[in-house]
């Protein structure tokens, strides 16, 4: 019987499976997209679900909530501004996870996790801001 074991454990402790879920949700609320092992995807599922729904919300308590999860600001404020939003007349369902094949080095499944209706553009824009802004202080 598997009484009161609720998520998986994924071989860590609490604070670094905390410290995982974190980092990837706001990695997967900045980019709209990434790949990660298919269990992380699984139980990052649920995690960004429940962010999604507070960002639905609006109010102050719920973005307080979610800046306790969340460790960057701007990720707090696009969840906010952006998803919340765009997201307001669905109700749950806010990621999908498709599967992957299998990684070269250990062969462990991997997956992709995507927002839903994600806006395609959002994939590496950080990026691409910032080598533009450091090739324009170069010419300067």
């Amino acid at each position: 019987m598997r009484h009161a074991k609720g998520y998986r454990r994924l071989n860590r402790t609490h604070e670094h499976r905390k410290a995982l879920f974190s980092n990837m949700a706001g990695s997967l609320i900045e980019h709209e997209q990434i790949k990660t092992t298919l269990p992380k995807a699984k139980e990052l599922k649920r995690v960004i679900d429940k962010l999604i729904t507070l960002g639905k919300r609006g109010d102050l308590h719920a973005r307080r909530q979610a800046a306790a999860q969340l460790k960057e600001d701007k990720d707090v404020a696009k969840l906010f501004e952006v998803l919340g939003p765009r997201y307001k007349e669905r109700n749950g369902g806010y990621c999908r996870v498709l599967k992957a094949g299998f990684r070269y080095g250990d062969m462990a499944p991997m997956a992709i996790i995507e927002l839903v209706d994600r806006d395609v553009d959002a994939k590496g824009a950080a990026d691409k801001a910032r080598v533009a802004a450091e090739e324009a202080a170069a010419e300067e």
